[in-house]
């Protein structure tokens, strides 16, 4: 039996190896790759053709909206800093305190408007995603 089984294994590796060697069948691979290339170019004109975007154009916007979802956060975190900062100076709230509380507060306005018109032109026909649910990740 080892030696039908040592036989069997000799002849599979030798077949192997003249199989990698012979010209044809590496002709035969190389024209098989060629031709799924053209597939898959021709399949991705067809798909842009008729306007359906592809799975690339879909994980390349996907990758957008991650990077414009961390760049809310970081910029909501700034508000909340902002406020935080606000609220103690409220709290010591003094002439010249106020008058700073009043920049601050100018400030943040024009940064929720700011952060507003940002949504907007993300998604304008969308309700703004819950704070809740900004964090979560998309497989």
């Amino acid at each position: 039996m080892e030696r039908l089984a040592k036989q069997g294994e000799d002849a599979l590796a030798k077949l192997a190896e003249e199989l990698s060697e012979s010209p044809l069948l590496s002709a035969a691979v190389a024209r098989a790759l060629e031709a799924r290339e053209k597939a898959t170019q021709a399949q991705e004109l067809a798909i842009g053709a008729l306007g359906i975007p592809s799975a690339a154009d879909v994980e390349r916007l996907a990758q957008r909206l991650r990077s414009v979802s961390q760049r809310l956060e970081r910029i909501e975190d700034a508000v909340d800093a902002m406020r935080d900062q606000l609220a103690a100076l409220a709290n010591r709230a003094s002439g010249k305190e106020a008058a700073a509380g009043d920049a601050v507060e100018a400030r943040l306005d024009e940064i929720r408007r700011e952060i507003g018109a940002l949504r907007e032109s993300l998604a304008p026909d969308q309700a703004p995603v819950p704070r809740a649910q900004g964090r979560l990740t998309v497989a």
